[in-house]
This record gives structure tokens, C-alpha cells and sequence, in this order.
């Protein structure tokens, strides 16, 4: 076993530095991963730009919280994993004894650690993780879909909140990879119409192959026209996956009536938004959002691995870690769709 490995480390706003660092020493219930992929999320970029993402970071550290790899070592407690285990891993760390895990809302933890938030993550050769946050993959599934588990458990957690029922019509605005994901979860649930409304054109082309009934370019559309449009359609169901303040004020006027809008894309912080009452209570709005993955890791897993969806076609080619700081450095670079981190 090597004694230090590459990694990104991410000293504070705007300043992450691909250095050799110290291969993690492993505790008795924790197993070592060789890191195969691991996604680059929304969250890192928004800690990148300084801004709090679920979880208070304290550089230096290690992001990286959508990851997969081969299990090297394991701690002298671990039962069920073995080296060689090709895993992915549940980047959330529950205490087990708060009263939020006692109660069933694990992801409010109030001892929570974060993979990649609060202690060193997936960006890096190998990473030190409790070996129950592992899930065991299947030989036939390809390690960067593998670490795509985790934001699809995140859009699967926000799907079962939005109650999608067989028959809806629903609007998802936003066509990143979330959104595209949602696109898929929606139809599975079973809506006979989706919608998405997103300004990038290569976007709304995928958009379109993953089976959305309208693409809509909501820039392209003068003042008003783009609710008159949605109205026409009463949508069920709004989805917002863009995570900005016009986009979430955009998302409850477009919602039809007793719809749910589920605020799922990760604003900044102090962002505010404009909200009329009464335009929640004329339609009778539910307004619904997301935080994380409680409980969904191993469903998101099955529908990768039985093929129900895609979580590939929406990613860039895969890059090498020292590209990492230009990707979460240039927003128009990731205009271009999902980056994943390839060691």
C-alpha cells in the first residue's frame, strides 16, 4: 500500500491545490476505498464559491461526496466486505441515537458527518469510510454509474415528497443532470405528461431523448407568456432544479391549481425570494422541498442496476483530478453537462 496519494484540497474560496497527501489510516469498522469515480455535485461548487452547502466545512479538507471504487483494506471489526468489493458509498454518517434517528428523520442528525463535507471525501485516491455506508455493486454495472447513486437517492428522497401520481402532468425547470433525473423519476411514477423549461439548447435536446413531451426555452419567451403557457397545462407538479431565486418564483406561478411545488434546486444561503400569499393560497399551493438522502441509497442503486435509468448520457466525458479546479472554477464549462472525476 502506498504511503501518500493524490487529492484535491480545498483550502478555502476559489483555492483547491492537487497535492500528495497521507493515505488515510483505516478504524476498525471502516473499510479503505480506491476511489474509481466520483461526481462533481452542485454542493462542491457552491463550497467552492465560500457559500455553505448542507453542512459546515473547515478547510483543509477533501471534497468529493458521489463516489465509487474497490474496497483495499478492511478494519479488523468489518464483517460482509472484503478487498477487492467493487462499492459505492452513502456519503451521510448518522449518530444512530439522536432524536432525530431515533424518530425516523435520520438526515436531520444532529451528529451527522458528512463523506466529503466534514471529513475527507472522494476526491482523492483513497478514502477511509464506516463500512455500513458502503452498498455492494453488482459486476455488471460500470463504476461511474455506480457513483451516480447518491444524487439519484437525493432526487429520489425529493420525488417520494412531491407524491407524483399515475396520470399527472408535471413541469421540471431545469435540465442539468438533477433535473434530467427528475424527467426520468417522473415518468416511472407514472405522469403522462412532463414538461421542462431550461435556456440551454443541448440540454433540452437531452431532455427530449430521455422522453420529455415539451422542451421549452423560457428565455426565448416575452413577460407573462411563459405562465400563460404552464396555465394552459395545470400542471400537478413543479419542479425546481435550478436552485435560483427567479426560478423558484417562476416555479410557483407556473404551478396549477392544489399543485406541489417542490423547491429542489440548492440556493445560496442568504438568497430571498418574492412571494405573494395569495397567489399560494388561490391555487391552494403546496410548497414542498428536499434535504438529502435519508433511506433511499439502495433504491437508487436497483434502478441503476436493473437499467430503469440513465445516469450517463447527461455527463461529460470523464476528467482527470487535476481538472478538477477548472470545472468548479468555470460555470460555463459546466454548462456542458455532469462532470465526473476519473482516477
Amino acid at each position: 500500500m502506498e504511503k501518500t496519494m493524490k487529492a484535491a484540497v480545498f483550502h478555502g474560496r476559489h483555492d483547491m491545490r492537487i497535492e500528495q497527501i497521507e493515505v488515510p489510516k483505516i478504524k476498525e469498522n471502516e473499510v479503505l476505498v480506491k476511489v474509481a469515480y466520483c461526481g462533481v455535485c452542485g454542493t462542491d461548487v457552491h463550497i467552492f464559491e465560500g457559500d455553505k452547502g448542507c453542512a459546515e466545512v473547515h478547510p483543509p479538507i477533501v471534497l468529493g461526496h458521489e463516489f465509487s471504487g474497490i474496497v483495499a483494506e478492511v478494519g479488523a471489526a468489518v464483517q460482509g466486505r472484503k478487498a477487492g468489493d467493487r462499492v459505492n458509498v452513502d456519503p451521510n454518517v448518522l449518530c444512530g441515537s439522536c432524536k432525530y434517528c431515533l424518530s425516523a428523520k435520520g438526515h436531520f442528525c444532529e451528529h451527522m458527518t458528512g463523506i466529503g463535507t466534514m471529513v475527507n471525501g472522494g476526491f482523492a485516491e483513497y478514502v477511509a469510510v464506516p463500512a455500513g455506508q458502503t452498498h455492494l455493486i453488482s459486476e455488471k454495472t460500470d463504476m461511474q454509474s455506480a457513483a451516480m447513486t447518491e444524487p439519484l437517492a437525493c432526487c429520489l428522497h425529493g420525488m417520494d415528497l412531491c407524491e407524483i401520481k399515475p396520470g399527472d402532468r408535471v413541469l421540471i425547470i431545469g435540465a442539468g443532470m438533477i433535473g434530467l433525473l427528475m424527467l426520468q423519476l417522473s415518468r416511472l411514477s407514472g405522469a403522462a405528461f412532463v414538461a421542462v423549461s431550461e435556456p440551454v439548447a443541448a440540454k433540452r435536446e437531452e431532455a427530449k431523448k430521455l422522453g420529455a413531451d415539451l422542451c421549452i426555452d423560457p428565455v426565448s419567451m416575452a413577460g407573462g407568456e411563459f405562465e400563460k403557457l404552464c396555465q394552459g397545462y395545470d400542471f400537478n407538479c413543479v419542479i425546481e432544479c435550478a436552485g435560483l431565486t427567479r426560478t423558484i418564483e417562476q416555479a410557483v406561478a407556473a404551478a396549477g391549481k392544489k399543485a406541489t411545488v417542490m423547491l429542489f434546486g440548492l440556493t445560496k444561503p442568504d438568497d430571498a425570494v418574492t412571494l405573494k400569499p395569495y397567489d399560494v393560497f388561490s391555487k391552494e399551493l403546496t410548497l414542498r422541498s428536499s434535504y438529502i438522502n435519508p433511506y433511499t441509497q439502495q433504491r437508487a442503486l436497483a434502478l441503476i442496476e436493473q437499467g430503469r435509468v440513465d445516469v450517463k448520457s447527461m455527463a461529460c466525458p470523464p476528467v482527470p483530478l487535476e481538472k478538477l479546479p477548472e470545472v468548479l472554477a468555470d460555470a460555463k464549462l459546466r454548462t456542458k453537462g455532469k462532470y465526473v472525476v476519473k482516477f
